[in-house]
């Protein structure tokens, strides 16, 4: 696992991107000094409570909460956040211990001590919720605590990923006084220890930020505050970077915008390209009467054009993926090239055949409208066009907001569906382990006993993560002989700014997370 490699470089936006001139005033009343550094993005919280949440949500999380173990900047392994000090102590990889730092509170003034850290990591295993983190948690045995600052996780089994867990947003830090052990908050409040407090909240709108006086941690924040304004499409995000509605655009920039970036000059927008590890993939449901047959699945991975919906749908702002685990990440394969090749409707019509099945298969494929960006629904359609034209498919599309959306996947209404995949951390486990057994992310169980009862177990015993790979290509192997899960491609990371803002090159985390207190006004502005 190395640094993410990323880099600023100036772009211009085409007349209509241009931004407009001027000395640094902005509409309305105070300079654009005085101002919070405003952050346009597509991706809005499903629920404020961490326990709920395994998902964008944790964009949020990581600037209002806190964890015990976090990324500060230049690091690629987990170091101390509200911990003073973390640390395997046995040679097994079975008991974690941690210091935590002395006079931790809530925004409320409540104390964050042992108790606290042991309610927050029990409460998200006793609510289990169905689109929440207990997954994360498996390995997990029981947290015991010694006196107010130590705490200690006892796990069933070796698990060389547990620091990485710890530093997920999933891990979010409550105050046992104002969260519900045996259920989820459904107000729209907060109380958290986190770098900023969030001060209000319009659902699907708007997040508004401060500065919290109550923070100790790594975060050296530039800033003192940040507002988040939520977009259903990158159009209207655009617009709103163009007349400076807002500073800072992040997840959800179409790719003809980035395009239009990377190709014109202007001395008012920038543009920071860094190296991505999300994924984009289909799902088949193995309950729904076509997508539960293996050679319907193969038939589909055997068509799929990746290249043609990374460049004709997002004009290469993406690359094909042949392999859950993204290039970049030790372990990385590309099994499903290595398996089917290029497209070929001739080999997709003959593995239908060998099944006895002759008729054209009707699949009906979901997608979210509001979550991946404006590009996903000329993904699908892509999709579409590539399976009816080879005559072996006729594919129906439809579509839900993310909130109904992901109710409809954990009730298994979707015979296919459309996911993205941003990590939990940067280790090939964690683009295998969400997606498989009993209890995953996805909510549509998918039993691998060799994966879950031997590869991923072997692999986590290895804390040189170099030493998992030959575990981590058989998964991969499993995985492309079953073709539950098609990958379609792995994306980048875009952040387009104003030219006054600072700091964006060094606010994506190692799992692609913004960190919000790294943003700035140039002084010079």
């Amino acid at each position: 696992m190395g640094k993410q490699n990323r880099f600023l470089r100036r772009v211009a936006a085409a007349a209509a991107l241009s931004l407009a001139t001027g000395c640094g005033m902005a509409s309305g009343s105070g300079t654009r000094a005085d101002r919070p550094i405003v952050v346009g993005t597509t991706s809005a919280p499903s629920t404020l409570d961490p326990a709920g949440s395994w998902d964008g949500s944790w964009e949020l999380f990581r600037n209002i909460y806190q964890t015990l173990l976090a990324y500060p900047d230049g690091a690629v392994t987990p170091q101390p956040d509200a911990a003073k000090s973390c640390a395997f102590t046995d040679s097994d990889n079975r008991t974690y211990r941690c210091e935590l730092r002395s006079g931790l509170k809530f925004t409320d003034g409540d104390p964050l001590d042992a108790r606290a850290i042991k309610y927050s990591i029990d409460r998200i295993r006793t609510i289990h919720a169905p689109n929440g983190p207990a997954g994360l948690l498996g390995s997990l045995d029981q947290v015991q605590t010694r006196g107010g600052h130590e705490v200690v996780f006892h796990l069933k089994k070796p698990d060389a990923t547990f620091p990485f867990v710890l530093a997920t947003p999933a891990m979010s830090l409550v105050d046992p006084h104002d969260y519900p052990a045996t259920s989820l908050r459904t107000d729209l409040s907060v109380v958290g220890s986190g770098p900023y407090t969030l001060s209000s909240y319009q659902d699907g709108k708007q997040a508004e930020l401060v500065r919290n006086s109550h923070y100790q941690g790594f975060a050296d924040r530039q800033n003192d505050a940040v507002t988040i304004r939520y977009f259903h499409d990158s159009a209207a995000m655009v617009a709103a970077l163009r007349s400076r509605a807002i500073d800072v655009t992040y997840r959800g920039l179409a790719a003809t915008d980035i395009v239009n970036l990377q190709a014109y000059h202007s001395s008012d927008l920038q543009l920071i390209d860094g190296t991505g590890i999300n994924i984009n993939y289909l799902v088949f449901n193995p309950k729904a009467p076509w997508a539960r047959i293996p050679a319907v699945r193969k038939a589909v991975a055997q068509i799929v054009d990746r290249p043609a919906i990374a460049f004709k749908v997002y004009q290469g702002t993406v690359d094909p993926l042949y392999s859950m685990v993204p290039a970049g990440l030790t372990g990385h394969t590309a099994g499903y090239f290595d398996t089917y090749g290029n497209p070929s409707t001739s080999k997709a019509r003959k593995i239908l055949a060998n099944a006895g099945i002759t008729q054209r298969v009707p699949l009906t494929f979901w997608y979210t409208t509001d979550r991946y960006g404006s590009e996903t629904a000329k993904e699908f359609e892509e999709l579409k066009r590539q399976l009816d034209a080879s005559g072996l498919f006729t594919i129906t599309l439809k579509s839900r907001p993310w909130k109904t959306y992901v109710a409809g996947y954990q009730r298994g209404e979707y015979p296919v569906f459309g996911r993205g995949w941003f990590p939990d951390f940067p280790d090939a486990d964690n683009f295998i382990d969400p997606f498989v057994g009993t209890h995953n992310t996805l909510g549509t169980p998918y039993s691998s006993p060799v994966i879950t009862g031997k590869l991923l177990p072997d692999s986590r015993a290895e804390s040189d993560r170099g030493q998992a790979v030959e575990d981590f290509e058989k998964a991969q192997h499993i995985l492309v002989d079953d073709a539950r899960l098609i990958p379609l491609w792995q994306g980048r990371q875009y952040i387009a700014a104003s030219d006054d803002i600072a700091g964006g090159e060094q606010a994506l985390d190692p799992s692609t997370i913004m960190m919000m207190w790294e943003l700035h006004r140039k002084a010079s502005w």
